[in-house]
C-alpha cells in the first residue's frame, strides 16, 4: 500500500556525541575535548504503509537514526516529524530492538510485557479486555494464548524476537522502526520472522523504518533503499533499482558482498582501504580513500545528494558529472 502520504520526514539531521576522556584525565594529560559525528545532514522521507531500509556498515549512523527517530536521542540539528495518525493525532512510533535476549525483562511474565502499553496507555477500559488484547496479539505472532504466564527465558530466540513484536504492536503504533531485528537469529528463523513482519504489514497496514546490514534482507522487506556511510546517505533509491542499477561507488560494493548461489566461487576484487575512523573523517567525500574511480574534487569538496537516473538521489561527484 503506497499512499503517496508521508509517515515519517528527516530533514537535515545530524547528532554529535561528546567522546572526550572524564575532566581530569584531560587536564593531566592535557587532551582536547573528543567529538563524533555519527549522523550528518541526513533527509529521507518514509510514505504511510511502505518500507524504507537503511543500509551499511557497522558504525555508518543506521542504528543512531532509529534512536533519533523514536526519541531516544536528541538531535544536534535537523528536524523530524511525523504525518497524521488514527483520529487526526500525530503516529504513534513504537521500536523493535536488535536482541530479543535482552530487550524483555525476564523477571516478568510475557503477558505483562505485552499488557505495559495497553495499560500505561489506557488503551483498554478494563483489565479483562487488556488480557483478551495479550492474547489476541500472542496469536497474531504466531504464539499460544497459554504462552502469557511464561517467562522470557522458556522460549527460542525467534520466540522472544514474537513476544518483541507482540510488546511493540500493543500500543497500536502506526510506524515501527526496526534496528536489525533478525541479526541476532539463525537464517531459518530470519526468514519466518521476516514473513512474519510482511504479513503483519499487510494486515494492518503498518509503516516500517528498517535498519540492516544484510542487503538479502532488505530486498525482501524494502520499498526504498537508503546507503550510508561515515554518518550520511550516499544514495537513495526504490529497491529494484539499488540492486539492479547501483549509482554509487560504494553502493557497488555492498552489493558485491552479497552471496551469489548461480557462481558461488566467483572471485570479489578486495576494496583498497578500512572504513575511515568516525573520530578523523577524511575531509570532502568520505569515501574518496577507497573509491576506485576517485577525483582531486573528491579529496576536497563533500557532494550533495542529488538526483540521478530513474528515482535515485547519489552524493557522488562522478555521478553527477554523467548527467
Amino acid at each position: 500500500m503506497n499512499t503517496h502520504t508521508p509517515a515519517l520526514t528527516v530533514e537535515g539531521v545530524s547528532k554529535t556525541f561528546d567522546v572526550s576522556a572524564p575532566w581530569l584525565n584531560r587536564v593531566l594529560e592535557r587532551r582536547p575535548k573528543l567529538f563524533v559525528k555519527a549522523v550528518a545532514d541526513v533527509s529521507f522521507t518514509v510514505e504511510k504503509g511502505t518500507c524504507c531500509s537503511i543500509v551499511g556498515e557497522s558504525g555508518c549512523g543506521k542504528s543512531t537514526v532509529a534512536r533519533l527517530v523514536t526519541g531516544l536521542y536528541r538531535t544536534t540539528s535537523g528536524n523530524i516529524s511525523f504525518g497524521t495518525g488514527a483520529e487526526g493525532r500525530p503516529i504513534r512510533v513504537q521500536m523493535i530492538f536488535q536482541d530479543p535476549h535482552s530487550s524483555v525483562n525476564p523477571r516478568w511474565r510475557v503477558g505483562d510485557i505485552i499488557a505495559e502499553p495497553i495499560r500505561e496507555m489506557k488503551l483498554r477500559d478494563t483489565e479483562a479486555e487488556t488480557l483478551a488484547r495479550v492474547r489476541e496479539l500472542l496469536e497474531t505472532v504466531g504464539l499460544g494464548a497459554d504462552d502469557a504466564q511464561k517467562y522470557p527465558h522458556e522460549f527460542s530466540g525467534g520466540q522472544r524476537q514474537r513476544i518483541s513484536i507482540a510488546r511493540a504492536l500493543a500500543s497500536e503504533p502506526e510506524l515501527l522502526v526496526c534496528d536489525e531485528p533478525t541479526s541476532a537469529l539463525d537464517v531459518s528463523v530470519q526468514a519466518q520472522i521476516l514473513n512474519l513482519m510482511r504479513r503483519l504489514q499487510d494486515e494492518l497496514g503498518l509503516t516500517y523504518l528498517f535498519i540492516s546490514h544484510d542487503l538479502s534482507v532488505v530486498r525482501h522487506m524494502s520499498d526504498q533503499i537508503a546507503v550510508m556511510y561515515l554518518g550520511r546517505i550516499v544514495e537513495q533509491a526504490p529497491v529494484e533499482q539499488l540492486f539492479t542499477d547501483p549509482q554509487h561507488p560504494y553502493s557497488q560494493l555492498l552489493l558485491k558482498t552479497i552471496p551469489d548461489v548461480k557462481n558461488p566461487k566467483r572471485r570479489v576484487e578486495a576494496q583498497a582501504g578500512e572504513p575511515p575512523s568516525p573520530l578523523n573523517p577524511p575531509s570532502g567525500c568520505a569515501f574518496h580513500p577507497r573509491c576506485p574511480i576517485a577525483m582531486e574534487k573528491c579529496k576536497a569538496i563533500m557532494p550533495e545528494l542529488l538526483q540521478a537516473d530513474g528515482q535515485a538521489r547519489v552524493a557522488c561527484h562522478a555521478v553527477a558529472q554523467k548527467e
